[in-house]
């Protein structure tokens, strides 16, 4: 098992996820400083794929454009947030763990493994001998990529902008993108990785489709767990005894884009089965947001 680990740079990119974590949670930990944490996540992607790249050193043209890819994700990623929580000063998420060693612990372990665990589809490429030609796969790939990155991006813009005019104050933002889900952020980062791996599957033999699980675990991480779960119970709490909040979150598609009048016309149990308007995000008596 060792030697197949090593020949995908499996275990390299473990111990150097792991080490690279391991630096930024001594840092928050001892200074109580965490306006380094989503930094450390997004550069930790832009170092795997490099690394294995540059030891692998066949750099095909397959390997060379998803390692573009990350990088422009990760680098963009990591200035963004970087910058916004300079900005805003402290982020919220560690207020119940700076005092916490043992949450904090768990936290950064778990970054870990989503660094790790999402990389996996650019990891085996890159470590990879095979070099079949470039295909309708790629090109697939490499255009889903695009197109979630640009709605990650644009997304991300747009709620900043909102939050940083004083006529918002208090609101929610339900402009731009935000008018057709209630998480475009979310949805091109699921869309531009699903892409990733996309793209990655020429290269696939074996037991090395196994690296689909990258996907569906940043998948059902922001379905599930600490994504849009936390986000919409935050949003409920803030708003959700406003009628006009009631109103746009009835009427806007929790994930995947669509226009208000159609989402909103849509019968419930379609939502539920297709949309992703799940339970979780309406916890209240019958599903709605205030009880």
């Amino acid at each position: 098992m060792g030697t197949v680990l090593d020949s995908h740079f499996l275990a390299l990119t473990a111990l150097v996820t792991v080490g690279y974590q391991l630096v930024f949670f001594i840092i928050t930990a001892l200074l109580r400083f965490d306006k380094v944490t989503d930094f450390a996540g997004s550069t930790n992607f832009v170092i795997i794929a490099v690394l294995v790249a540059a030891l692998k050193g066949t750099w095909h043209f397959r390997q060379i454009v998803l390692t573009v890819l990350v990088i422009i994700w990760g680098l963009r990623l990591a200035v963004f947030l970087l910058m916004r929580i300079l900005q805003w000063g402290e982020d919220k998420r560690f207020d119940e763990m700076r005092s916490n060693l043992g949450k904090l612990a768990v936290f950064w372990t778990f970054q870990a493994v989503w660094v790790w665990t999402v990389s996996l589809p650019v990891t085996i490429v890159n470590a990879s001998s095979r070099n079949p030609s470039i295909e309708a796969r790629d090109i697939i790939g490499w255009i889903m990529w695009a197109i979630g990155l640009a709605v990650e991006a644009i997304a991300d813009q747009q709620k900043l902008k909102f939050k940083n005019s004083p006529s918002n104050r208090g609101k929610w933002c339900n402009v731009g993108l935000w008018s057709y889900t209630r998480h475009p952020n979310y949805f091109g980062e699921m869309f531009l990785w699903w892409g990733v791996f996309v793209a990655s599957t020429p290269v696939l033999s074996g037991a090395e489709w196994l690296v689909i699980l990258g996907p569906i675990f940043l998948t059902l991480l922001l379905l599930f767990v600490s994504g849009i779960p936390l986000l919409e119970s935050s949003a409920d709490k803030r708003f959700g005894r406003s009628e006009e909040y009631r109103t746009y979150k009835k009427t806007t598609s929790p994930l995947i884009p669509l226009p208000p009048v159609v989402y909103g016309a849509l019968p419930d149990w379609f939502k539920v089965a297709f949309l992703l308007e799940l339970p979780l995000y309406n916890p209240g008596p019958e599903r709605d947001p205030v009880s």
